[in-house]
C-alpha cells in the first residue's frame, strides 16, 4: 500500500495542482524550512469568507511540494472557519505514508503557511502532534 501512496506523492510533485501565482490575492504568506531549504508561498483569493482560488509556489522535496498540492486541493471552496479545522493529522492522512521525524517539517510546511500565515494563528492556537 505504501508504494501506491508513494506514487501518488510523486504525481503531485511532478504535476502539482494549483501551482502558480494569483494576481491581487486577499491573503498571502511565505515560509521556509531552514533545516532543509524547502520554500513555499501561498496566495488566496476570497469571495466573502470562502476560498475562491488558491495557488502556491515554492521549491523543495517531493514531500513538501506534494503536501502543498494536496492541501490547496482541500482548501478550494472552504470557508475560513473550515480552514481552521484542518489539522496536522489531516496532512499526514493525505500523504498516506509514515513520515520519518526528519521529514515532518517538510510535510507540514504547507500547513504552517496556511495556519500561521494565511489564517494568522499563533503558536498557542496550534494543536500538538
Amino acid at each position: 500500500m505504501d508504494d501506491l501512496y508513494r506514487e501518488y506523492i510523486l504525481e503531485h510533485y511532478r504535476a502539482p495542482h494549483n501551482k502558480g501565482d494569483l494576481d491581487h490575492p486577499d491573503r498571502f504568506a511565505a515560509y521556509a524550512n531552514p533545516l532543509c531549504g524547502d520554500r513555499l508561498q501561498m496566495s488566496v483569493r476570497l469571495e466573502g469568507d470562502r476560498v475562491a482560488d488558491v495557488r502556491f509556489n515554492g521549491s523543495g522535496c517531493a514531500i513538501s511540494q506534494a503536501s502543498a498540492s494536496m492541501l490547496t486541493d482541500l482548501m478550494q471552496d472552504k470557508t475560513i472557519d473550515e480552514l481552521t479545522h484542518i489539522t496536522k493529522q489531516d496532512i499526514f492522512d493525505m500523504l498516506g505514508i509514515t513520515i520519518s521525524p526528519a521529514r515532518i517539517r517538510c510535510a507540514l510546511l504547507a500547513w504552517e503557511v496556511l495556519h500561521k500565515g494565511i489564517l494568522g494563528e499563533s503558536e498557542d492556537d496550534e494543536e500538538d502532534l
